[in-house]
């Protein structure tokens, strides 16, 4: 099934904690910002936004076809970046909107068309990917976001925590996973409709979602639904720290061989 009709918008802020500059650091010789806009493209979208609030990121992206929604360097979150975006560009309140994250410059593009597609498909009010966890290390770090879902799909909870807790298995061993259990990891791609987007960025910051620091709880908290789709290709790791950017660099290097 091809996806629906569909818009990227990329949250790229140039003050990035332990990355400064980020969009702008490069890969493969291009600034990062435009790897993932290139992504986007190959997925199929109709536009590929960029939201910012620096104009040496917009100056990376000219002549690319990428279009630069200037936003407020005030934005609390990158949902609240692109809802500013959305008013920007004058999207309707049905149009599709995917949210990509900056920092994910080997993004697949079926990964990308899945999740518009899986927003379409299941009539939530947002929708997201998972793939499985292979590994005990993965399932008990805080920084890797668990989550489970019901049989429809659709996410119930969302968490730092290993869940679901296998509670005979791990008080033999937190070694390794026991078998008969699948363990969920989220990746950090959303979409929704742009009227929702509005909504969303309106909504005061829930409970769970202060004590986890997860912003996607605020959703689940108002009692709204996210479908939760497994990625048909996995995603590499994003870049958050220089490490990373060594690690990309050489990624794509291995690629172009």
């Amino acid at each position: 099934m091809p996806p629906p009709d569909f818009v990227v918008a990329i949250p790229a802020r140039h003050a990035s904690t332990r990355l400064p500059g980020k969009p702008l650091r490069t890969i493969g010789g291009e600034p990062m910002v435009l790897r993932v806009a290139q992504r986007a493209l190959a997925a199929g979208a109709g536009e590929v936004w960029v939201a910012t609030d620096d104009e040496r990121i917009a100056d990376a992206l000219a002549g690319s076809g990428v279009r630069v929604a200037m936003t407020s360097p005030d934005h609390a979150s990158g949902s609240d970046r692109l809802a500013e975006c959305a008013r920007i560009a004058g999207w309707s309140d049905d149009a599709l909107v995917v949210n990509l994250q900056g920092d994910e410059p080997f993004a697949p593009a079926a990964g990308i068309a899945a999740v518009a597609r899986a927003l379409a498909v299941s009539g939530a009010e947002m929708a997201t990917l998972a793939t499985p966890i292979a590994d005990a290390e993965s399932l008990f770090d805080p920084n890797t976001v668990k989550l489970v879902r019901d049989e429809a799909g659709d996410a119930l909870y969302f968490s730092r925590a290993p869940i679901p807790w296998h509670r005979d298995a791990f008080v033999q061993d937190r070694a390794a996973l026991p078998d008969g259990t699948t363990w969920l990891r989220h990746i950090g791609i959303y979409a929704y409709r742009a009227g929702f987007l509005r909504r969303f960025a309106a909504m005061p910051p829930g409970r769970l979602e202060r004590i986890e620091s997860l912003e996607q709880l605020r959703v689940l908290e108002a009692g709204l639904r996210i479908h939760v789709a497994l990625t048909p290709e996995p995603f590499p790791p994003g870049v958050d720290t220089p490490e990373d950017l060594a690690r990309a660099e050489a990624h794509w290097q291995a690629l172009q061989r």
